[in-house]
């Protein structure tokens, strides 16, 4: 291992990458401890009362707990004792903060078990309790909610002026689940979608707000996908969505829900590993193509796929990208759209915070970049800054606003792409893999 180690470690230097030889190694070897993933491998940090899968472990840093778990608090959809239980979890970036110490969100995942005598009662209990809980965290001085998916479209129609498809997630904006309906065109004609009509059907069900630190005046976008099951009478365990999430990259926060996520993932799929790097896979193809390019986006995903498939030193060196200065970036195209959630007319969310949080952006900029890179970027977030206090006193259009961030967003892509490309492409084993992914199967 020692001599893999120093290769590695001499290979992302001639890439001007500072890989940590003692901590590659540790990780490396807690990585091999024991060959394969084994669906009861959970481990439990009981100082810091949190558990997961043991790779997912590994790169979890508890040094922002307290704040996740105060998010956690307005995120998390909980109901009458003895009929809902639930067992909250950080996923994603946020639960890899050991190595993306610049993670953009603050994405959590939710298992919720709902005991009814039929599937069609813990649908309506399901579509009470989200919506419940919607209309009791609207908005407070530290966070706003965004919208709610809930159920899917049953035909192409209009929304909101939009096109959507027949099975896309429908997206309810507050105003909609206050009224428990929203107003959509099929076919030019108007019609009528309810909230409790299309319960039998919830399919992904996700939750957003916009979150402030009130210590550091630090904006988040908080997301809570609620993976629900229902127990019936005789204690079979059912996915409302038709299918049971595995868990390979989620941190739960409160050991004392582990009765509840052990109840529920003993009924996972034995082919959940397989299932799960697939979709990983599919992923990577999109953020590869032309129409979807993204290869932060990619990195991140193969980063899973290679330390769930035993490709221990390609997961070892994108490990060290993520801590790079130029992924700070990832933070500030994140925060972009946060920034235009939290400046929305009659946002709880106060325009001073508001501020601030730009204001640190284009430090991180000035972190992350130099040159010609950081005067554009610097100038198009500044621009952004005023934008968005227009927007907050409703003194700009709607369109000037929306072009200013995309123009933000836009550079910030352009140079995490570039970032991430050329450091991908250097390594023969991860360039190959990308090029297995891009070539369709013959």
């Amino acid at each position: 291992m020692t001599d893999d180690v120093t290769r590695l470690v001499e290979s992302a230097q001639r890439l001007g990458i500072e890989l940590d030889a003692a901590d590659t190694e540790r990780w490396l070897a807690a990585m091999t401890k024991d060959e394969g993933v084994e669906t009861s491998d959970i481990v439990i940090d009981e100082k810091d009362g949190v558990f997961g899968h043991r790779i997912s472990m590994l790169d979890f840093s508890p040094a922002d707990l307290v704040r996740f778990r105060r998010i956690g608090e307005i995120v998390e959809v909980k109901g009458p004792q003895g009929v809902a239980e639930g067992a909250l979890a950080l996923s994603g970036s946020a639960a890899q903060s050991k190595i993306q110490t610049h993670p953009g969100d603050a994405d959590f995942f939710q298992r919720l078990n709902i005991r009814a005598g039929t599937r069609d009662e813990a649908c309506s209990i399901l579509a009470t309790l989200m919506k419940e809980h919607v209309l009791s965290h609207e908005s407070g001085p530290t966070y706003q909610f965004i919208e709610a998916k809930w159920s899917s479209f049953a035909s192409d129609c209009v929304h909101r002026g939009e096109p959507q498809k027949k099975g896309a997630p429908i997206s309810w904006k507050l105003d909609e689940v206050k009224a428990g309906s929203m107003e959509v065109e099929v076919d030019g004609q108007p019609v009528t979608i309810h909230w409790d009509a299309v319960a039998t059907e919830p399919g992904w069900c996700k939750l957003d707000w916009v979150v402030a630190d009130p210590d550091q005046k630090r904006l988040t976008n908080a997301s809570n996908v609620i993976d629900v099951t229902w127990e019936s009478p005789g204690g079979d365990i059912v996915p409302l969505d038709g299918y049971l999430d595995a868990y390979f990259q989620e941190v739960y926060l409160d050991a004392g829900q582990l009765p509840t996520f052990t109840k529920v993932v003993q009924h996972v799929s034995g082919n959940a590993l397989d299932d799960y790097i697939d979709q990983l896979e599919g992923e990577v193809r999109k953020y590869l193509a032309a129409d979807h390019t993204n290869y932060g986006k990619a990195a991140k995903r193969m980063y899973n796929v290679f330390r769930l498939t035993g490709r221990t030193l390609d997961a070892a060196y994108l490990r060290e990208l993520f801590d790079e200065p130029t992924t700070m970036l990832y933070q500030v195209w994140s925060l972009i759209g946060t920034l235009e959630n939290a400046a929305t007319p009659g946002s709880s969310i106060s325009p001073e915070t508001v501020q601030t949080q730009t204001d640190d952006l284009v430090m991180t900029v000035v972190r992350a970049l130099d040159g010609v890179q950081e005067t554009e970027l610097v100038g198009a977030l500044l621009k952004l800054r005023v934008a968005l206090e227009e927007t907050n006193r409703g003194g700009t259009s709607a369109e000037a606003g929306a072009a200013d961030i995309d123009s933000a967003k836009l550079q910030v892509v352009n140079l995490i792409n570039n970032f991430f490309h050329d450091q991908l492409v250097a390594v023969p084993t991860i360039r190959d893999y990308m090029d297995s992914l891009a070539t369709p199967a013959e």
